[in-house]
């Protein structure tokens, strides 16, 4: 799931809005400009740069030239991709390419698609870099390339460079990391300066040598990326403390030896900087089991490497990246618990669960509907704006969700349930087409028999002549019967999650109502 931050509530005509409808449309392409047709295309050696091979360093004004459709050049993230002959083979047209055209589309893209594997796709139409005096803070993922596309030898000079930037620009003070040892253990300690750091904020991935920590510290987000000084065993353990912000990695030497340093920088080591701006980092996880849902949706059951330590926080989504076809395709899903009614166990956090729907034409889940046990996926960091602090102090939370929208409240209801002391009720409104479409119908229905603070409703747009709930589609009086049962001192808010039709029509009956929009969260299907 991708997020609309929970303060946009924009009016129906509203720029805003008819960006996020715009962003997500697509448009009929031409026999033969299939993404299949585009990936044949980029193997087939046709010069697709209009430079013969060469790379070179574009500055703003190159850049700001090359802005027509038969010549357009845009900037990701401090690459210029020559985007022309890729046109015709865009699903969005030609138009939303436009948008960017002799840009920075940076922000653009992330607010459109950012889960798209742009590097791979454009790979055949890199121009090059932006002139040095274009990077800003916000431009920091070139910085592993030199001029001849090379990596750079341990990335020391350009993450300094670039860490100056950030921190003039007026960000977080930067954590620091010291380390310890002794002759069967080395610890990492990060003091990150400012406290209330959950576990949750803290990502670590160990593969052989390379040792990848990132801190997520809201907007922001430093890493801590080194080739360790010698091999470890990959069982790490962190140690969170919440009230001082100190974050401890203890880590077992697989050999006994004294270490004269920590480690050799890799790339963006010791680096600040947006976390919307940070690359999109991928590890492979083990597909364990597959289990059945509805007609056509999953369970799919992921374990992460045993070097990996990642929780993904109630409301945030991660992407899934496969191969297919001599190509790279991904997709976001949000993780859900493994059941509703059954207590979290400690193992989870090893194990990421998914329901995915499968669609018979979709490339991705056609593709991995196919997969087995011991089959493997890449899973990304989580993201995503949602915030449990924005749920303190509220009694009533409403729920709207239509079809697999159901996925972000699962973790979101389980959650309210044990940690909100002032919550009274939960009223979840769940859309679906027909009774074989709803997602844990059995689970919701126990639970809200076994706490009476839950409550479930489904409404169901093609129902059979035996239904005796609700039918049709989302409409004002839905609502106004929720509203109608608060009291004077209740404190709601509002979730809602479906396909962008759905939660726009939702928006439109909520400020139709007046609802503040400080107490509503969309999540965009």
């Amino acid at each position: 799931m991708l997020n609309i931050p929970s303060q946009s509530f924009p009016a129906p005509s509203s720029q805003q809005r008819v960006s996020s409808a715009q962003g997500r449309s697509k448009v009929p392409l031409k026999p033969g400009r299939s993404l299949m047709d585009w990936i044949r295309l980029t193997k087939s050696g046709k010069d697709l740069t209009g430079l013969k091979g060469r790379l070179i360093e574009v500055t703003e004004e190159e850049l700001a030239r090359h802005n027509k459709n038969d010549d357009c050049w845009i900037c990701i993230r401090g690459l210029v991709y020559n985007v022309t002959p890729y046109m015709e083979y865009h699903p969005g047209g030609e138009d939303e390419l436009m948008r960017a055209a002799g840009m920075d589309g940076t922000d653009l893209f992330d607010q459109v698609h950012r889960w798209v594997n742009y590097e791979s796709m454009l790979k055949e139409c890199l121009i090059g870099k932006m002139a040095m005096k274009a990077i800003t803070a916000t431009k920091v993922s070139d910085s592993h390339l030199n001029m001849k596309g090379k990596p750079v030898g341990n990335g020391e000079k350009d993450s300094d460079q670039l860490s100056q930037l950030a921190l003039r620009a007026g960000m977080l003070t930067k954590p620091r990391y010291d380390w310890f040892q002794n002759d069967m253990t080395v610890s990492v300690v990060i003091y990150a300066k400012q406290k209330e750091i959950s576990s949750e904020c803290i990502i670590v991935d160990l593969d052989d040598h390379n040792l990848r920590v990132e801190l997520l510290l809201g907007v922001k987000s430093y890493l801590l990326h080194l080739k360790l000084f010698s091999k470890v065993e990959d069982d790490i353990k962190v140690i969170t403390s919440y009230d001082i912000g100190k974050i401890e990695l203890n880590m077992k030497k697989k050999s006994c030896c004294k270490w004269t340093e920590l480690g050799t920088p890799l790339i963006q080591h010791d680096l600040l900087i947006e976390t919307k701006n940070q690359e999109i980092f991928y590890r492979k996880c083990t597909l364990i089991s597959v289990c059945d849902v509805t007609h056509d949706t999953k369970l799919y059951h992921l374990q992460l490497p045993r070097g990996t330590v990642c929780q993904v926080p109630v409301g945030k989504h991660i992407y899934l990246k496969t191969t297919y076809k001599d190509g790279e395709i991904v997709n976001p899903y949000t993780p859900v618990c493994e059941t509703l009614i059954s207590k979290d166990t400690e193992c989870d956090k090893k194990n990421i669960f998914l329901i995915i729907k499968i669609y018979c034409n979709g490339i991705f889940t056609s593709h991995i509907a196919n997969l087995q046990p011991g089959d493997t996926l890449y899973m990304s960091n989580p993201e995503g704006k949602f915030n449990v602090q924005s749920l303190q102090g509220v009694t009533n939370l409403w729920m709207l969700a239509a079809g697999t929208g159901f996925t972000p409240m699962i973790k979101l209801i389980k959650y309210a349930l044990k940690n909100i002391s002032a919550l009274r009720k939960i009223n979840l409104i769940f859309y679906n087409k027909t009774e074989k479409d709803i997602i844990w119908q059995s689970h919701l229905e126990q639970l809200s028999a076994e706490d009476e603070r839950f409550k479930v409703e489904f409404v169901l747009s093609e129902p059979p002549h035996h239904w005796t709930g609700k039918r049709g589609r989302i409409e004002v009086s839905h609502i106004s019967d929720l509203m109608s049962q608060d009291t004077n001192d209740s404190k709601c808010f509002v979730c809602i999650c479906g396909p962008i039709r759905f939660t726009e029509k939702t928006l439109m009956i909520l400020q139709e109502l007046e609802f503040s929009e400080e107490k509503i969260h969309a999540f965009l299907e």
